[in-house]
C-alpha cells in the first residue's frame, strides 16, 4: 500500500535568480544524496503542517507552504511506493541543518539543482516546477 509523504520546494526570497533549497541525506535510502526537504506525515497530522514541520526540522527555516502538486514515487527496486504532496514557497529565518537526518543544506540555482541526480523522484518535481515557472505546464 502506498504511503503519503511531503516534499518542499523552498525558494530564497532574496530577489536573486530562482534558488531552491536542497538537503543532503544522512539516512537510508539515498544516504549522501541531495533531495528536497520533506518526509513522512505523522498520524493525524494535516499535510500542510507536515511539510512546514519537516522543513523546520531539516533546515531550521520557516516555510510559507502553498500546494504545488502531487507526484507518484514508485521505486520497486528500493521498496518505495509513495504519493508525494509537493508544496512551494519562501523559506525565512536562519538556515541551520541539524546533523541527524541531514548532513548539510544549501541553496542551488534551479538549473543547477535540476542537473543533480537527486534522491527519490525529486528531479521530476523540480522539472515540473521549472515548467510552471516558464509557463509551459503545471504539476499533476
Amino acid at each position: 500500500m502506498p504511503q503519503t509523504t511531503v516534499a518542499a520546494i523552498v525558494v530564497a526570497g532574496d530577489g536573486q535568480a530562482c534558488r531552491v533549497l536542497l538537503t543532503r541525506r544522512n539516512v537510508e535510502p539515498f544516504r549522501g544524496q541531495w533531495c528536497l526537504p520533506g518526509g513522512h506525515i505523522q498520524r493525524y497530522e494535516p499535510v500542510r503542517e507536515a511539510v512546514v514541520r519537516e522543513v523546520k526540522e531539516e533546515t531550521g527555516l520557516h516555510f510559507d507552504a502553498r500546494f504545488f502538486g502531487y507526484f507518484d514515487e514508485i521505486l520497486p527496486q528500493r521498496g518505495i511506493h509513495a504519493v508525494v504532496m509537493a508544496f512551494e514557497g519562501c523559506g525565512t529565518g536562519i538556515l541551520d541543518a541539524p546533523r541527524d537526518e541531514v548532513t548539510e543544506a544549501g541553496w542551488f540555482v534551479l538549473s543547477e539543482a535540476r542537473s543533480l541526480a537527486l534522491a527519490f523522484r525529486h528531479n521530476e518535481i523540480l522539472d515540473a516546477y521549472a515548467s510552471k515557472l516558464s509557463g509551459e505546464g503545471e504539476a499533476a
